[in-house]
């Protein structure tokens, strides 16, 4: 049997030419992966790379029509771990197989934790009820207890359900329950996705704990490099279903062989300082079947040649346990050239070519408070805030910091107890203001089509449904797209599409929650760059509310930091994270990964 490099020990889980398939095609076209004891693999791609459907196949969970092909092998079990009940024989799993045949695997060999707790816990089951579903015998209570103490939960977690936990204590619960059968693997799925940077920290500290305490080998799906960087010891890199590049996390991500890799590396935004322009991957990710006789990155790749699309390339090594589908294997990709941006203006000024000119204030909150009903603590406890004309701010902190909620009252969505919010400067005195939320997809009618919901827009402008064009040119998509609906759009196309409907009123503020969150990285790069030119050409005043500092980073000219309800620091976005005075901030800074900071 084969050894892992990454740890010397056999693997736990060896498949072999996993391939997936649907009515239109090929998802997956041909994969191989080992994990061993102890070993974290992460599986990095743009959405549509196949990095879900990977791992669906290997837990038996593909959705009907989608059926996979291959060979799973899950080796005997050491005797230490092996169940009296199950015995420690291996098992040789045909990818094929119907659902009955996966009752083995599932929970007891392979558990899987989801991006979304409310996806994997049921609503109407207490915690308690739903870790125990996978315990059988006597003793099923305090095996749950135990099982809660090991994610840091206090028993009486027990007893309640989903909706009265928070975020991360939904996650931890997930984790036990996954946990409650005792797997070899665990996979998770984009698992802190939705968490703010501090809770993040914590799950993900809390998975590698219990990965080291019992032994288990871990496939981590994201699309977050910084977090695959700190957390992986190996990577794979997958596009368009097929898998271009492999090897150990630094020697992959610092050192790419495949041009995909590099751009894909490029676009994460750094931490620590602005760039003038993000990198991005011209296009987008070509449906797996589509791709013919060649490589599938061809489209997107500034080192395209007539053989790159004569045959898909295969997989080379490049270095001991690094491998690329590459015609360049073993070539080094040049870095992607950046160039960084002086320090933000001071505030209430702009920039004017090298000299910064005062601008007139265009929002100020003062002493805003809010308080829901039940809530033991409020929402806004005596905000303060100002944005001038031209100006980002960022808006920043953990879940319940109060960042949406000042944005909902800025807006209007929400009503503050007390306070004044002013927006100063408007020709018309009208509020001028419109937000665009996380999720496009679910902010947009499925059942219209994209020109008709600009149309709709801008009829309650007082504007002509003839400017739906000019609206999507605006965001940088074709006019064409009008007579598309959303759900033939990508994620990053459909967030655009909201920020055009955003636009209709002709905003003066555009406020933004949490509006790239959900996009991949090279997704989100374009966006960002979107927002970035729209402040230029159209003098666009942006209100961002982001978990993401890094984001906050790049997009913001001030930061305020929210801390349960409260600005606990505001400035420049250079002098607060890049050298915060308050030690909430410190932090949050903190939380995020040493790796996740470097250039």
């Amino acid at each position: 049997m084969t050894t892992s490099t990454a740890t010397g020990r056999a693997p736990l889980l060896a498949v072999r030419d996993l391939r997936v398939t649907s009515a239109a095609g090929a998802v997956v076209a041909g994969l191989d992966l080992t994990v061993a004891p102890g070993e974290t693999v992460a599986i990095v791609g743009e959405s549509g790379s196949g990095k879900s459907m990977t791992v669906k196949a290997l837990t038996g969970l593909l959705p009907e029509g989608v059926r996979a092909t291959g060979r799973m092998n899950l080796p005997a079990r050491d005797p230490g771990r092996a169940d009296p009940e199950r015995g420690p024989a291996g098992l040789e799993i045909d990818l094929a197989a119907p659902g009955g045949a996966w009752r083995e695997v599932r929970g007891s060999r392979i558990a899987l934790l989801l991006q979304d707790p409310f996806t994997s816990l049921s609503p109407v089951h207490r915690c308690g009820e739903q870790i125990g579903w996978a315990i059988s015998g006597a003793g099923r209570g305090e095996r749950v207890a135990r099982l809660l103490a090991e994610v840091g939960l206090p028993a009486e977690v027990a007893g309640k359900y989903p909706f009265q936990l928070s975020g991360g204590m939904r996650q931890r619960v997930a984790i036990a329950a996954g946990l409650a059968a005792d797997p070899d693997l665990l996979i998770a799925d984009e698992p802190t996705t939705a968490l703010d940077v501090t809770t993040q920290h914590e799950v993900l500290e809390l998975i590698a704990r219990l990965q080291r305490e019992r032994d288990m080998g871990l496939i981590l799906i994201t699309h977050d490099l910084r977090l695959a960087r700190s957390r992986a010891d190996r990577v794979m890199v997958m596009y368009a279903g097929r898998l271009v590049e492999e090897g150990p996390t630094a020697r992959v991500l610092d050192a790419p062989a495949h041009p995909y890799t590099a751009r894909l590396a490029a676009c994460d935004p750094p931490l620590t300082h602005r760039l003038a322009v993000l990198p991005t991957i011209p296009g987008s990710v070509p449906r797996p079947w589509s791709v013919g006789a060649e490589c599938a990155f061809a489209e997107r790749c500034a080192f395209v040649t007539d053989a790159c699309r004569t045959a898909e390339p295969l997989l080379a090594e490049v270095a001991d346990d690094h491998r690329a589908a590459c015609l360049r294997a073993g070539t080094a990709v040049p870095p992607v050239p950046t160039a960084s941006v002086s320090p933000t203006p001071s505030p209430g000024e702009t920039r004017d070519g090298d000299a910064a000119t005062a601008s007139p204030l265009l929002l100020s909150v003062e002493g805003a408070a809010k308080r829901f009903p039940g809530s033991a603590v409020p929402a806004l406890d005596g905000v303060d805030l100002e944005i001038a004309a031209g100006e980002a701010v960022a808006v920043v902190g953990e879940s319940g910091s109060g960042k949406t909620t000042l944005a909902r009252c800025v807006v209007g969505l929400e009503q503050a107890d007390a306070g004044r919010i002013t927006f100063h400067g408007s020709a018309t005195g009208a509020r001028r203001v419109q937000i665009v939320f996380q999720d496009p997809y679910s902010a947009l009618n499925p059942g219209l089509t994209i020109g008709t919901s600009l149309a709709e827009a801008l009829r309650a402008a007082g504007r002509p449904k003839s400017e739906v064009g000019e609206l999507l040119e605006l965001v940088g998509l074709p006019a064409a797209y009008a007579r598309r609906r959303p759900r033939a759009l990508s994620g990053g196309e459909r967030q655009r599409v909201a920020i055009a409907r955003a636009l209709a009123p002709r905003a003066d503020l555009l406020v933004c929650d949490e509006s790239v969150s959900a996009l991949d990285v090279s997704v989100q790069a374009q966006v960002l760059n979107l927002l970035a030119d729209l402040r230029r050409r159209l003098g666009l005043t942006l209100l961002f509310i982001t978990h993401d500092l890094a984001v906050a980073r790049q997009i913001a000219d001030r930061v305020y930091v929210m801390h349960h309800g409260r600005v606990v620091e505001s400035g420049p976005v250079d002098s607060v994270l890049g050298a915060p005075a308050h030690e909430y901030t410190q932090r949050l800074l903190a939380s995020i990964p040493a790796a996740d900071q470097a250039d």
